[in-house]
């Protein structure tokens, strides 16, 4: 397999959106992104506000992952990993794992002293997987978001 893990770039954006909409079916979530490539393009190259890497093979971007620096009030400098996507067709086949420790080997040379990440309850691959790497899967932590409506709704009443 010749498989290779670099840094994305804004020519890739088209196709870490077509992987974002995959993850988003398999989280049965198929409506929910609202993304666009220029967003992903402003975001990640203007703006700063995210790394992603992309897996080629045979010329082909079959996997991503994309994270950003969060700041921990008890450690400090973390990264939070916000998705880690590997096409439907080349699961299973070392490409996650590779982008994994990609990710992981990224954010140590940062200095970070933690790696955090969300993962569904009914994922039970991807909590091996990451349990198999070291992780620490919480069942005492929940996720809170305020989705934009939420937080229109918020804003209006206060």
């Amino acid at each position: 397999m010749n498989l290779i893990i670099r840094k994305a770039e804004k020519n890739d954006m088209k196709s870490v959106l077509l992987l974002i909409k995959e993850l988003a079916v398999f989280e049965r979530e198929p409506l929910a992104v609202e993304l666009t490539k220029s967003d992903l393009i402003r975001d990640g190259f203007s703006n700063s506000l995210f790394i992603c890497f992309v897996a080629i093979l045979n010329n082909t971007i079959v996997g991503m992952s994309l994270g950003y620096s969060r700041y921990s009030t008890w450690k400090g400098a973390t990264m939070h990993l916000e998705d880690l996507i590997v096409t439907q067709k080349f699961r299973s086949t070392g490409i996650g794992s590779a982008l994994f420790s990609n990710f992981i080997k990224y954010s140590h040379s940062k200095g970070v002293k933690r790696i955090e990440w969300a993962v569904l309850g009914w994922n039970i691959n991807a909590i091996k997987f990451y349990e198999s790497n070291g992780a620490v899967v919480s069942d005492e932590w929940k996720i809170a978001q305020m989705d934009e409506k939420a937080i229109n709704n918020f804003i209006s009443n206060k």
